[in-house]
């Protein structure tokens, strides 16, 4: 199987360095459109220049693929819905979203100011919502879109340091399990990616020998999967030096007590059964965790409950 995207019309945000860079560059390579769009700023989000999203469409084209630059800052929603007419007026539609746009301000939660949390917020969290909100309604009218957002270990187990980053980046999971759901019958599917690569984002954090084995184009690979016409649906993919692996978020079966044993004690009693792992179930949405509990409820107390 060869995946291409000829016809396609991608929008990467964060692609003038790293890994929206990689990830530009092997949409392009192989056919699609791209809107390379990145800020220009510093990894902390401060200053700003395109000369970075203009370097790479020029290495896009002279390899003989099509590609725009733009500087949208994705927290400002008018900036990002300029961008995306930018690309409609181009070629006419967006068919994926790339969510790769990040910045970092690592301080423990107590010294952290609040501003740098809610700063961190609004680029990851805030500036996804911001650009899959600009090209959602295109994508239910194409009945197709591809939309990848960028999570990371940080929030899926969290990271020393990162309580602004790890918050921001567990909630776009979140915003995905919610997307798949809604944009389903418009076959728009939501997938995130859990990368790990040697990048400027990482470069005071590993050794050169690590960042050698840690490149981008091994996690961009399996990014072109996720936002591929046979692409996955709410799936988080691991990615990281050749290993690529799903994250996946499971429920245990737990207890059921009865009323009158519904006390703190007897949840600390039974602790032990409540987390074994043993039978633990993936769930697809909210109400199946629901169920299992109104389910349990009414057979334990001989209850005709409806579901």
């Amino acid at each position: 199987m060869s995946i291409r995207f000829d016809d396609r019309v991608a929008i990467v945000t964060g692609a003038g360095n790293g890994l929206g860079r990689t990830h530009a560059l092997g949409l392009a390579a192989r056919g699609a459109k791209v809107v390379v769009n990145d800020l220009g700023g510093a990894r902390d989000g401060t200053g700003g220049s395109l000369s970075a999203a203009q370097t790479v469409v020029e290495e896009i084209k002279a390899a003989g693929g099509e590609a725009i630059a733009n500087g949208a800052n994705v927290t400002d929603y008018a900036q990002v819905e300029a961008m995306v007419a930018q690309a409609m007026e181009t070629w006419g539609r967006v068919d994926i979203l790339v969510n790769n746009a990040g910045i970092l301000r690592d301080k423990t939660f107590a010294k952290m100011d609040l501003a740098d949390f809610q700063t961190v917020i609004d680029v990851h969290l805030m500036g996804s919502t911001n650009c899959t909100k600009a090209v959602w309604e295109i994508m239910r009218g194409q009945g197709y879109g591809r939309i990848a957002m960028t999570t990371s270990s940080s929030g899926l187990y969290g990271n020393f340091g990162q309580s602004n980053y790890g918050a921001a980046k567990l909630g776009l999971v979140g915003l995905m399990n919610t997307l798949h759901l809604e944009g389903a019958k418009y076959d728009i599917r939501v997938n995130a990616l859990s990368p790990v690569a040697g990048t400027r984002m990482t470069d005071d954090l590993m050794s050169k020998e690590v960042v050698d084995v840690l490149t981008p184009e091994s996690v961009s690979a399996g990014l072109l999967y996720l936002v591929s016409e046979d692409a996955p649906r709410r799936t988080i993919l691991a990615a990281g030096a050749g290993g690529y692996a799903r994250a996946i978020i499971t429920e245990t079966p737990g207890v059921y007590l009865k009323p009158e044993d519904q006390t703190p004690e007897n949840v600390a009693a039974n602790w032990a059964a409540i987390i074994a792992a043993d039978g633990a179930e993936e769930y697809t949405m909210g109400g199946q965790q629901s169920m299992k509990f109104v389910g349990e409820a009414a057979k334990a107390l001989g209850l005709d409950i409806a579901r």
